[in-house]
């Protein structure tokens, strides 16, 4: 009953571009019916985010793209301190080294599965101040870790708080902003969580340099422990079901009447608190596992960030030993893959709400697929095989760094086209329910990231820097068709339903 339910309301969502769209559909009809609905009043509401004036907006934006910056932070900024974290706990084995990275990202993994439901049920503006706090804790517990389990243990609880704003992030912009502007939105939101573990080294390398990696974890937690009380002060709630079941509990206190209800709450009314949130719990899982949209989408995205995060977790050591590289220069090799991420940011998120901006000037219908023209996702797609082969190769043959350096450009800027068009997608396709997708999304990706580094230096030692990175290339080649297929199918796989998939 209960996955019925769940599913009924996924094939519901599915047809829906606007959030706001579940209310207006049906609202004068029912609110002459029922004088117990409590909906908006009118359409400009002021309570309303989607009618808050673009300086709030912005401002929230602006706040949890911070946050998103700081915690993946934790991600890698200790990276170049791996060396010293391995001799003061004894350790030896290049898997514990590269899992010291990676079991943070495991945490990203693991934490959206519950952040997002609970986020739908008690909203956003409670996890952020909860998960700051948490996050905060957790990483001061990690600066006084007196051996390789606590450290791990506690990174892992580190990840799964961090990745609060992460994964509730993109259903704040649906909650405030028209799909027409969404992707530039979404864009100054996506730059914390990509460039914070390619910024995070470059600070982590000289301050592990001058102070020991525990201050890096220090540094983590005071910046991380200021924003707790911004989050209290000046984020509002932005979830739509949540501001009208606040706004119904004031009437009935107000007017005396305890059968007044929401307008977003009508096919659950009769469930209980845990009802809902095991409903709601099983929703990222459902969308991941009987979506094929999202199961697809989900695959891609992971195999191509699984690769971003061996790069990142072999940066150190490459550069080190085939460069000469020191502790503190190292975390500077870290910086092209956060260049080329800023690029595509910057190119293909305002790109999308410009086409969006066209079609609508043209009075042509709006759908999702338009985040997918083959005409950006296709040269983004081979970008990623291309850079891949250039870093290889010319790190291989001891190149002068700069051209592989390059390469970690031009893959990065594939990465971030293929990975802002894909979620902008699922965004519009799934508004309502953001950040159920972005969890889906979240988890395998995470896992990907966590995983896959696992066995990237065994596999540089048995393959070499130019063979290694081309099998990885290749995969990237395989993949390329893809996005073409999103495109020409996406539209006829948005109307399956769920259940088919069950």
């Amino acid at each position: 009953m209960m996955e019925q339910t769940t599913e009924a309301k996924l094939e519901h969502d599915t047809l829906s571009m606007e959030p706001q769209s579940l209310i207006q559909d049906h609202k004068h009809e029912a609110q002459s019916q029922d004088p117990d609905r409590v909906d908006w009043d009118g359409l400009d509401d002021a309570e309303n985010p989607q009618n808050w004036k673009n300086g709030a907006k912005w401002f929230h934006i602006a706040v949890i793209s911070a946050m998103t910056f700081v915690t993946p932070l934790g991600s890698s900024m200790f990276a170049p301190g791996i060396r010293n974290i391995m001799r003061e706990f004894h350790e030896t084995s290049s898997t514990i080294a590269t899992f010291c990275v990676s079991v943070y990202v495991l945490g990203f993994a693991f934490g959206p599965l519950l952040i997002a439901p609970l986020s739908e049920i008690y909203g956003r503006k409670y996890l952020y101040v909860v998960g700051n706090i948490l996050f905060t804790v957790f990483c001061i517990a990690t600066a006084l870790s007196k051996d390789m389990d606590m450290l791990l243990a506690f990174r892992f609880l580190m990840g799964c708080a961090g990745a609060v704003p992460i994964t509730i992030g993109s259903g704040t912009i649906a909650d405030m902003m028209p799909v027409e502007k969404r992707g530039t939105a979404m864009s100054a939101w996506a730059l914390g969580p990509l460039l914070g573990p390619c910024i995070g080294p470059i600070a982590g390398g000289y301050l592990t340099q001058a102070a020991g990696w525990r201050w890096v974890f220090w540094v983590i937690a005071i910046v991380g422990g200021v924003f707790i009380p911004m989050s209290v002060m000046f984020l509002k709630e932005t979830y739509v079901p949540v501001i009208l079941e606040k706004k119904t509990a004031r009437l009935r206190k107000a007017r005396d009447n305890p059968r007044l209800y929401s307008a977003l709450s009508i096919t659950t009314r009769k469930e209980t608190a845990s009802q809902k949130f095991k409903n709601a719990i099983f929703r990222p899982i459902l969308l991941l596992t009987t979506v094929p949209l999202v199961i697809s989408a989900a695959l891609y995205v992971a195999i191509v960030y699984g690769v971003l995060y061996l790069l990142i977790s072999t940066f150190s050591f490459v550069y080190s030993e085939q460069y000469g590289f020191t502790e503190g220069t190292v975390g500077l090799t870290f910086l092209p893959a956060g260049i080329g991420m800023m690029l595509g940011i910057c190119i293909f998120g305002p790109l999308g709400d410009y086409m969006i901006k066209q079609r609508q000037a043209q009075n042509l219908p709006i759908v999702p697929e338009i985040r997918l023209n083959p005409l950006v996702l296709l040269p983004c797609a081979t970008l990623l095989p291309a850079g891949l082969f250039i870093y290889g190769w010319t790190a291989q043959y001891g190149v002068h760094y700069v051209v592989p350096m390059f390469g970690v450009v031009i893959f990065c800027i594939g990465l971030m086209g293929v990975m802002m068009c894909i979620q902008n997608y699922l965004l519009d396709t799934y508004p309502t329910r953001a950040a159920s997708v972005t969890a889906a999304l979240t988890v395998l990706r995470s896992l990907a990231g966590a995983l896959l580094p696992l066995g990237g230096l065994e596999m540089y030692n048995a393959l070499g820097l130019g063979w290694g990175n081309s099998l990885l290339a290749f995969i990237a080649v395989g993949m390329i068709p893809l996005p073409l297929m999103f495109y020409m199918f996406g539209k006829r796989v948005r109307g399956w339903k769920s259940s088919q998939f069950s």
